[in-house]
């Protein structure tokens, strides 16, 4: 059976030029990426100043309290990953926690905060691979903040779903985001001058420093990590309301803040019909998508299309089993030996004899050589959680809006985050999955425009999980960017928001490009789906059995289908899940690409 032919249009068309190429979840940081390039930068220039920009249009999505991780490939040099993802405090420990009367790390307020390390990881690619001073790459940023921009509705919407929360109990964020007690309209100009006076700060800092660009650029870092550091222990101190309805102080504290530094790290790899898939390690989720392309590639095409029932189905389990692994078995403390054999030949053909005609309803771990038979929490299903396609939620019991960002009566929103790709002419590529931060995470720093992360969340209060929560260890992120080569040379970044939904977008983009010879925009265009089969990694930490949530345009037969196959199926809607973006490079022509989501009506690419 053949795979399935793609629409004869696209939303958009596919990008194609040889100068380069961006793409992101929101068409400013696009622009200025893309305005970069045009003046010279690299495209590690570019990825920087657009991420700062994201920190300004996309609050409710990222900030600069948040968390990052990158994929780069430098033109002649290997893949390296970014690691932008700050441990847990000192103090966060499992027996404060629980002293804390909590039974899981809350979803909102600053005791989930991890110590942020978005700004910093920015700093360090742009030293170590980028060529631009930090007043040069910050400026886009500044000017956003202090000049304003246009408002998004997703960001209306996300304040006007925590203006009680906000109003009640944390006064510096009402005095942020609802000046004189007013939510800003759709489109309306709006500023943080707050965040741009902390920006310049930096900037001016580091233009003082007299010697190289490294050393101004390391100067930037040291000043960012001290006005950090007092803000966050202040707001640590002080007792606020977090997500399980109670007041609690946070343990972040400035010692925290300013000892951590960004870092690299070699990609875990993983090969899929000849080509190099490049991932982080497994304190990030990466190795999910790796582990499922393993299990995938031994079935026939037919079996790997997503737009059938067959292929729905299969890929379905096969993600199934993966997240059974990385509930049963990811961490900082995997061994390199442990996650070999779980991406080798023999455990793939092991895992994918489990896949039979109909859903399993239970996670499915499998088993290391010389280790314990692991075990899983229970599934809790919340039938608020089946409709969760919008990504990281801060809180539980929502809905999808109109504006595709989840609200509920009760005054609270969901997160999710952004995404950037950026290639040039000279061959630097970059995936970059910036979150964490959201305006609706924890109160505003006072006097700096931003808030805390929550990343913390995504741990377990158990001593013997392997994502327990533990002093100064990075807890397991769900941010995975993807780099694609053919032999050394790479040839595709991608890829998404969507917590734990983003490899499994992913996985379907790569099905369709890779093995169905789609174009990337028409990937992105087609319906998506994901499983819900596992305990999601933010609270309350739900999943439901057989757990399958679709685009309505994946079909009425196929959907049915699902269902007779014990898939518990909720329908999304026509245009609700996945929010990729991608650059291609062909190093036989040097040709470029880039394509973009167009659901929501935000993300674009550009290029030329």
């Amino acid at each position: 059976m053949a795979f399935s032919t793609p629409a004869a249009f696209t939303t958009r068309p596919d990008l194609t030029g040889t100068f380069g190429m961006a793409a992101s979840t929101h068409w400013t940081a696009t622009g200025v990426a893309q305005s970069v390039l045009e003046r010279g930068g690299n495209a590690f220039d570019a990825a920087v100043a657009a991420a700062f920009t994201l920190h300004v249009v996309e609050p409710h999505l990222n900030g600069p309290g948040g968390d990052l991780t990158a994929i780069i490939r430098p033109a002649g040099a290997p893949p390296r990953v970014l690691v932008g993802q700050g441990p847990a405090p000192a103090a966060a420990s499992v027996a404060h926690f629980r002293s804390e009367g909590l039974d899981l790390v809350p979803g909102a307020g600053a005791l989930a905060a991890a110590v942020p390390g978005a700004v910093d990881a920015w700093l360090l690619l742009l030293r170590d691979h980028g060529t631009w001073e930090p007043a040069d790459a910050l400026a886009y940023a500044i000017g956003y903040a202090r000049e304003g921009h246009p408002v998004l509705r997703n960001v209306v919407t996300t304040i006007e779903g925590v203006s009680a929360l906000f109003r009640d109990h944390w006064p510096t964020s009402a005095e942020r985001w609802m000046p004189g007690g007013r939510i800003p309209r759709p489109g309306e100009i709006v500023t943080n001058p707050e965040y741009a006076a902390v920006l310049e700060e930096v900037a001016t800092h580091a233009a003082a420093v007299a010697g190289t660009r490294v050393a101004r650029i390391d100067a930037a870092r040291v000043r960012w990590r001290e006005i950090l550091g007092r803000a966050a222990e202040e707001l640590a101190r002080t007792p606020h309301r977090h997500s399980d309805g109670r007041d609690h102080a946070g343990v972040l504290s400035r010692a925290d803040v300013e000892a951590f530094s960004a870092s690299w790290e070699h990609p875990t790899t993983a090969t899929f019909r000849g080509r190099t898939i490049a991932k982080t390690g497994p304190w990030g989720q990466g190795p999910v998508l790796l582990q499922a392309l393993k299990i995938l590639e031994g079935f026939d095409d037919d079996r790997l299309d997503p737009s059938t029932e067959l292929g729905a189905h299969t890929i379905l389990e096969a993600l199934g089993l993966a997240f059974a692994d990385r509930e049963a078995w990811y961490g900082e403390q995997l061994s390199s030996d442990d996650l070999a054999y779980m991406l080798s030949d023999a455990y793939a053909a092991e895992r994918r004899a489990l896949i039979g005609d109909r859903a399993a309803l239970a996670p499915r771990p499998g088993r290391l050589p010389g280790r314990p038979a692991p075990t899983i929490r229970p599934l809790h299903r919340d039938a608020a959680e089946l409709a969760a396609g919008v990504g990281e939620p801060t809180v539980p019991g929502a809905r999808p809006s109109e504006s595709g960002l989840e609200t509920d009566a009760r005054g609270v929103a969901r997160g999710d985050t952004c995404h950037v790709d950026v290639v040039d002419r000279w061959g630097n590529i970059i995936s970059a999955t910036p979150s964490g931060g959201w305006l609706q995470s924890s109160p505003a720093l006072p006097g700096l425009g931003f808030c805390l992360g929550t990343r913390l969340q995504m741990t377990w209060l158990d001593e013997t999980s392997p994502s327990a929560l533990r002093p100064g260890a990075r807890p397991r992120t769900t941010l995975t960017p993807t780099l694609v080569l053919e032999g050394d040379e790479p040839v595709m970044a991608l890829g998404s928001p969507g917590g734990d939904q983003q490899d499994q977008w992913q996985l379907l983009f790569l099905l369709r490009v890779l093995v169905g010879g789609w174009s990337p925009q028409q990937a992105i265009d087609a319906p998506a789906f994901h499983t819900t089969a596992f305990p999601g990694s933010f609270w309350p930490r739900t999943g439901t059995p057989g757990g399958a949530v679709v685009e309505d345009r994946l079909g009425d037969d196929v959907i049915a289908g699902l269902e007779r196959r014990g898939h518990a199926v909720t329908r999304a809607g026509a245009w609700a899940l996945g929010r990729l973006s991608a650059v291609t490079r062909d190093p036989r022509t040097g040709l470029l690409g880039a394509a973009a989501n167009p659901r929501g009506a935000q993300g674009y690419a550009v290029g030329r």
